[in-house]
């Protein structure tokens, strides 16, 4: 990958990091929160539960409202306003014709610099979402192929995929703030016996600490699971849309290159056409089924 556009990704994540965490403070504060546990060192249950849910949704849902700039910014990736070939041309128009058919709005269509046969979407809503596709890509694949590439994309945004991801972690988000903390105070009064009523000891801040690891390693393969049954479902609708040949088509071609990491930023590698391929427990982690699942669904649908 580019330096200059690895460095810019690292500062683009930091930065937005910084900002949700500024707003998110300043929502805390307009609600009134200031902290969810008791004068006596107690859990304030609806403070915390409030806390939590600020967090664990605000985060996923501003990073949904931001999504389209913040992913044109990382990939470099141009919009075609005006297209400037027939290529071009080609692309808005299956994009047009197919979100007709899908019954969505028309999403802007992008291209990004990379030689790397992936695409994305991303965006808010059904009805105001990206769809980007490689240089390498379109250099890799036929029409028919990058056709049912498009169709898969913009199954994504007809199926309000970001949508749902965002708020499934959200829900998990939120699940993990709130079980952190409550074991940690659980284990800080009754197997620590930390009887302080200043508030928690010790006890209690490394266990939510290490508690906040773990049920996030445990929410992370959830979210994961559902990405991967998202995507089956993306596969399907493509084949709808194009038909199964181009889709199956498009995936052996995408086989080749099931060894290489992605090259898209974190933020929207779960929207991509292909992830990485891992093996043993991290397979749990994987966003995108194997390929070959993949291509064995689509063989399993009817005509």
């Amino acid at each position: 990958m580019n330096a200059k556009i690895y460095a810019k990704r690292i500062f683009l994540f930091l930065a937005t990091n910084l900002a949700v965490l500024v707003l998110l403070g300043l929502v805390l504060n307009l609600l009134g929160i200031q902290g969810y546990l008791t004068a006596t060192g107690g859990l304030d249950w609806k403070s915390l539960v409030a806390f939590a849910a600020v967090f664990g949704f605000g985060g996923s849902l501003i990073s949904l409202a931001i999504s389209k700039k913040m992913a044109k910014w990382a990939t470099g990736a141009r919009v075609i306003d005006e297209p400037r070939s027939n290529a071009e041309m080609w692309l808005v128009e299956t994009v047009r014709r197919q979100a007709n058919a899908a019954g969505i709005g028309t999403p802007e269509v992008a291209v990004f610099p990379s030689p790397e046969p992936n695409a994305f979407a991303t965006g808010m809503s059904r009805n105001s979402a990206l769809v980007a596709v490689s240089e390498g890509l379109l250099e890799t694949m036929d029409k028919r192929e990058v056709e049912a590439v498009l169709a898969h994309e913009v199954s994504h945004v007809a199926n309000g995929d970001m949508v749902t991801l965002a708020l499934v972690q959200g829900v998990v988000n939120t699940f993990v703030i709130v079980l952190a903390r409550a074991v940690g105070w659980v284990i800080d009064r009754v197997v620590l016996r930390n009887e302080d009523d200043h508030g928690p000891g010790v006890g209690y801040m490394m266990t939510v600490m290490v508690l906040d690891l773990v049920f996030g390693i445990f929410a992370s393969m959830i979210v994961a699971s559902y990405s991967r049954r998202r995507e089956f479902r993306a596969d399907a609708g493509a084949a709808s849309l194009t038909g199964k040949a181009p889709m199956i088509s498009a995936l052996r071609r995408l086989a080749a290159f099931h060894e290489a990491p992605s090259e898209l930023p974190k933020s929207v590698q779960a929207f991509g056409i292909r992830g990485g391929q891992t093996r043993g427990f991290l397979r749990f982690f994987m966003t995108h089924p194997p390929i070959e699942e993949r291509i064995a669904a689509l063989e399993q649908l009817p005509r």
